[in-house]
């Protein structure tokens, strides 16, 4: 257990090499999964288009966005991600459901896998009723002054040429998943949120499927961001269920699907003590990486044990931090010590500044450039009303300032995970 009087020294201390590393490796996607059965697959058909973060002209998402016909073939068996796939994705038209389950793991001379876990809804039906409309990022004079603005002046040239730079970036090819962790130095500082915005901005301008894993078991918010309404299969369920010569269609079958080629993996069912151990989160993500081209985990607050791990495996780290005095304090000396660690930890770690509240209780323009002092890229998420009100995140209704924030540091996060392999 961390030193709680000392908890960072734990975090670097563990992050140099005190975390176990797994038996065959964690990083490569030539790593062989678990053993366990096939699942099934759901019905699929072509993922509903949406308005998303930083959408620039529609060409730009849509061009590469995979189409398949609710009636075309589904290849037997999905190839790992060890290059970009050209073409329709693999698993999303229509297909013959596999074997249950319970057949598959039989036929695969294992007997018989233990019952299947029971479906639970995201949010209580007893709150379900509780939430309000969703509300505009904005208010109406703020988007009616910034349209006034775009056809007196040439910033609509601009933005549009800012958009098409961003999805040129996030639209390379990959040679192998990429990981992007995103954690905080305590709760409340937004960080589900930031893994929401980044996976919905990867799912929208890439053609591979993107994958969102929650490793923060402890009543994360993260099934409630991306609007999932039920959840059965947890990460720590299908750490022992993924096999190696399962389909991509086989491995939906345990997941959440969402919008734009998206797909979930709970933490938990939004029960209390339910637990998430090292062991288990490493074998579902040496497992399950292979099949995805970018996968977002959004991690327990630090110095948890699987945040712990999960920072040290990934190509690119996201640390959220809050608007605020003690927030920007404790970001700034977490990144202070991990200047003793190897360099690329450092270098592939960009923070995100939450504004909780319309006024910031800091100096936003000074806790930048403090931090970028540190070495990080920093980057502010502006106050949303839309944000605020805690709810299933639809990108339409988001703040034209957080649709910009959000594409710039998708864009800013794939390119240092691309600089380490």
């Amino acid at each position: 257990m961390p030193n709680a009087e000392n908890w960072q020294g734990d975090v670097l201390r563990d992050l140099r090499g005190g975390a176990q590393p797994p038996a065959q490796g964690q990083t490569g996607p030539q790593q062989q999964p678990a053993s366990g059965p096939a699942g099934q697959a759901p019905a699929h058909g072509h993922p509903q288009a949406h308005q998303v973060p930083g959408a620039g002209p529609q060409g730009a998402g849509a061009a590469h966005r995979p189409v398949a016909g609710p009636g075309g073939p589904a290849p037997a068996q999905a190839p790992a991600y060890g290059y970009p796939h050209q073409g329709p994705v693999p698993g999303l038209a229509a297909a013959p459901a596999p074997a249950g389950p319970q057949g598959a793991y039989a036929a695969a001379g294992h007997g018989q896998r233990p019952r299947t876990p029971d479906s639970k809804p995201a949010v209580d039906r007893q709150l379900s009723g509780t939430g309000r409309k969703p509300r505009h990022g904005e208010p109406f004079s703020a988007r009616a002054l910034r349209a006034v603005r775009r056809t007196v002046s040439s910033s609509a040239a601009r933005e549009v040429a800012e958009a098409t730079r961003a999805a040129e970036l996030l639209q390379q090819p990959v040679t192998t998943g990429r990981q992007i962790a995103v954690t905080s130095i305590r709760g409340g500082a937004g960080k589900s949120t930031v893994a929401a915005l980044l996976g919905t901005t990867y799912a929208h301008y890439r053609q591979d499927p993107v994958l969102f894993v929650e490793a923060d078991p402890a009543l994360g918010s993260l099934p409630i961001r991306l609007g999932a309404e039920s959840l059965r299969w947890t990460t720590g369920d299908v750490a022992d269920i993924v096999e190696p010569q399962m389909s991509l269609l086989d491995i939906t079958g345990y997941l959440v699907q969402l919008r734009d080629n998206a797909w979930l993996l709970p933490g938990s069912q939004g029960q209390i003590g339910a637990m998430l151990d090292t062991r288990s989160y490493e074998r579902a993500m040496v497992a399950l990486r292979r099949y995805f081209g970018v996968a977002v985990v959004d991690c327990e607050t630090l110095p948890a044990e699987v945040a712990r791990v999960a920072l040290s495996a990934s190509q690119a780290r996201v640390l959220a931090t809050p608007a605020t005095l003690d927030g920007v304090s404790s970001t700034f000396a977490v990144l202070q010590w991990m200047k003793g660690l190897p360099p690329h930890m450092l270098a592939s770690t960009a923070v995100v500044i939450t504004e909780q509240a319309p006024h910031s209780g800091v100096d936003l323009a000074d806790a930048v450039r403090t931090l970028e002092a540190a070495g990080p890229s920093v980057h502010v998420l502006p106050y949303d009303r839309h944000l605020a009100d805690g709810g299933r995140i639809r990108t339409e209704l988001l703040a034209h300032s957080t649709r910009q924030t959000a594409s710039r540091l998708a864009a800013d996060v794939f390119q240092l995970s691309q600089k380490r392999h």
